[in-house]
């Protein structure tokens, strides 16, 4: 199908060629005076200068020309020289009738899908998620999601950080806790166990003990530096015991990030990069790009259009070693190797700007990427507590994520109890999950990625206002009307949507109208906030219809019937919307 907004521009172009005027005046916008018109065009005050006519004159030749159309129900030239829009309501409700009939909603797909990769999560494996992992595996999440709500075909990888100097620190750690473990005996040559020697919980209390010591012992650091080396040399009882980290931490990542409701397509991290790692820096080398400067091996990346300093990217340290950006690199061909991507998508902190163009220059410059690949970072901000400051627990520390999610749950079960006395536990504590989560969501997704936020719990929670709960009350809403409806032994039909009776049904049907122009639009601006926006103006224009007409009161069968479809659409486009958010909605609430 394509956009509202389009056809009614063509319709307004077909206007200014009738007048004899250039068509491409006929550009049409949503009113900035909603309490004149619902829409306008601006064309006549552009043309004035080219045809050397008052702004009106044209804008009445226009006017003239559409006076029998089929789109508008009235067009009006007003001074200095706009065109005041009203739609044919008949026009508007044959729009949704197709919606109904189309699969998404007659979103346009693409002719040719782009291979995307996005690259979100990035948590460190033996550690356990905390708020600061939020941002990027919601806002990716939902990123993947649009984008294949879109028609293209997406991978999400989580880039594991499991190939650093923490590998050997907890190898380091467990050395001294457990020397009889056959890891640590170079000459083992029998199979190793395959339980691993430690729980999530003692693994997540190893890593900071034996970051702490390191800190303060030289010595400790050394060897945690000796056993990272040999790990990533090949030593066959570090890999066996790398292998053990991975299970444990990722079975525990897994089950983390499914209570936020976000998957990954791939499970790699830094260590898939390694072996990619030599052959590149010899290529590097090779084509004259990578050169010593300092003892370190660096590709300039500074560029004549810059109007600052672009440091050169380090590719190896003066020892030899690797660096994030390296292995970034060896990832990017890797993913090109694998999946011929035609976009690269990375959801990582905003603070991380310069290490990105850093890399995607190095990328282009050494040919890793196609010269149409998209490489882009969507940097995102902080969320704070209420103080402005990044979010704290009470007593100062980084909150584990699950506590987060926790404390959501809690206070959306409170609320639960206080307005239905009737529900059982159990269903309050599920449907509290379900609140819970789009409250987490929608709270982050509904602000600009990179624009930092304030944490407010009772904002988030709250039934009220621009939040998840307010959007899930107001489909919970509709689903008791249409369940009230099918009690009655009517049986609803989504595509027989009638034109609008009143201004406040009218103004419903255009903003269900105008879903597919938002969802490409989020979709080439990977802007889960635009959703979110749309979302929000969708449920106020309902709940102002619901508020306005008696829709199961009504006793014209038919009209009731013209409703009812026009419930369900708005019901189904609501889903649709929250599911590529990342969340669902409960049957009742």
């Amino acid at each position: 199908m394509e956009k509202f907004l389009v056809l009614i521009s063509e319709e307004m172009k077909k206007g200014f060629a009738q007048a004899g005027y250039d068509e491409e005046l006929g550009r049409v916008t949503v009113s900035n005076r909603p309490d004149l018109c619902e829409y306008q065009c601006n064309g006549a005050m552009a043309g004035a200068k080219k045809y050397r006519k008052a702004p009106l004159m044209i804008a009445n030749d226009v006017a003239a020309q559409l006076a029998d159309s089929k789109v508008f129900a009235e067009v009006s030239a007003v001074a200095p020289g706009f065109l005041n829009l009203k739609l044919n309501p008949d026009f508007v409700a044959s729009y949704l009738k197709e919606m109904a009939e189309s699969d998404k909603f007659g979103l346009q797909m693409p002719e040719v899908p782009r291979t995307i990769v996005v690259d979100y999560g990035g948590p460190n494996v033996a550690k356990p998620l905390h708020v600061g992992h939020l941002r990027a595996a919601v806002i990716g999440e939902s990123v993947k999601r649009i984008c294949r709500y879109n028609g293209h075909k997406v991978i999400g990888d989580v880039h594991l950080g499991d190939w650093g100097l923490q590998m050997g620190l907890i190898i380091t750690e467990l050395s001294k806790r457990q020397p009889q473990l056959p890891y640590f005996d170079a000459s083992f040559e029998g199979e190793y166990p395959a339980e691993a020697p430690f729980t999530v919980s003692e693994l997540e209390e190893i890593y900071p003990t034996a970051s702490g010591k390191s800190k303060e012992d030289p010595a400790y650091k050394e060897e945690a530096l000796q056993a990272t080396l040999e790990l990533q040399s090949g030593r066959r009882g570090y890999r066996a015991l790398w292998d053990h980290i991975i299970a444990v931490s990722v079975g525990d990542l897994k089950k983390n990030y499914a209570n936020l409701n976000v998957e990954f397509d791939l499970w790699k991290g830094e260590s898939d990069a390694d072996p990619i790692v030599p052959g590149m820096v010899e290529d590097l080398k090779a084509s004259g790009l990578a050169h010593e400067s300092e003892g370190a091996l660096v590709v300039d990346v500074q560029e004549e259009t810059d109007t600052k300093e672009i440091p050169p990217c380090i590719i190896l340290k003066s020892d030899g070693a690797a660096l994030y950006a390296t292995t970034d690199l060896a990832t990017i061909k890797d993913r090109m190797e694998s999946f011929d991507a035609d976009s690269i998508i990375y959801v990582v902190d905003k603070r991380q700007e310069m290490h990105f163009m850093q890399v995607f220059r190095v990328a282009r410059k050494a040919g890793l990427v196609k010269e149409d690949t998209l490489l882009k970072h969507i940097g995102f901000g902080t969320m704070n507590g209420k103080d402005g400051k990044p979010f704290k627990t009470r007593e100062g520390g980084v909150m584990r994520l699950e506590y987060l999610i926790r404390d959501i749950n809690e206070e959306m079960y409170k609320k639960i109890i206080e307005s239905r006395h009737e529900i059982s536990e159990e269903e309050a504590k599920e449907t509290a999950k379900v609140i819970g989560l789009a409250a987490l969501k929608y709270g982050d997704l509904s602000n600009q990625a990179s624009k930092d936020y304030v944490f407010d719990v009772d904002r988030f929670t709250s039934f009220e206002g621009d939040t998840g709960p307010y959007i899930l009350y107001t489909i919970v809403r509709i689903k008791s009307i249409l369940a009230k409806y099918a009690e009655t032994g009517a049986m609803s039909d989504k595509t027989g949507i009638k034109p609008a009776c009143n201004a406040a049904e009218k103004d419903l049907m255009m903003q269900l109208a105008a879903f597919n122009a938002m969802m490409s639009n989020a979709c080439e601006e990977t802007a889960p906030h635009k959703v979110c926006a749309y979302i929000y103006d969708l449920a106020n224009a309902f709940n102002k219809f619901y508020h306005e007409t008696r829709i199961l009161a009504e006793e014209d069968e038919a009209k009731k019937a013209g409703w009812i479809a026009l419930l369900c659409l708005t019901k189904e486009v609501l889903e649709d919307c929250i599911e590529v958010l990342g969340f669902s909605a409960p049957d009742r609430m």
